[in-house]
C-alpha cells in the first residue's frame, strides 16, 4: 500500500515506475497487492524508481509488522 500511495502520489503509472526502476510491471502489480513480498534488492529498486529513502518503505512495513500503524 505505501508503495501505491508514493507511486500515485508523484504521479507515476505502473509503467513509469516498472521503467525507473527496471522491474517488470507485472511484479509491481503483484507487490503493490500484497501478492508477493519484494527481496531486499527489490525495495531498493522501487526506492531509486521512487526517488525515496529505502527507509520510507522499510520503515512502513516495520511500523506494521510490530502493531504500530504506519505513516500517514
Amino acid at each position: 500500500m505505501q508503495i501505491r500511495r508514493l507511486r500515485e502520489g508523484r504521479g507515476y503509472s505502473l509503467e513509469q515506475l516498472a521503467e525507473r526502476s527496471g522491474l517488470s510491471f507485472r511484479g509491481l502489480i503483484y507487490i503493490e497487492h500484497g501478492q508477493r513480498s519484494p527481496s531486499v534488492l527489490t525495495l531498493l529498486d522501487i526506492a531509486a524508481g521512487l526517488d525515496v529513502e529505502p527507509g520510507e518503505l522499510v520503515n512502513h512495513i516495520a511500523g506494521e509488522g510490530a502493531g504500530e500503524p504506519g505513516p500517514q
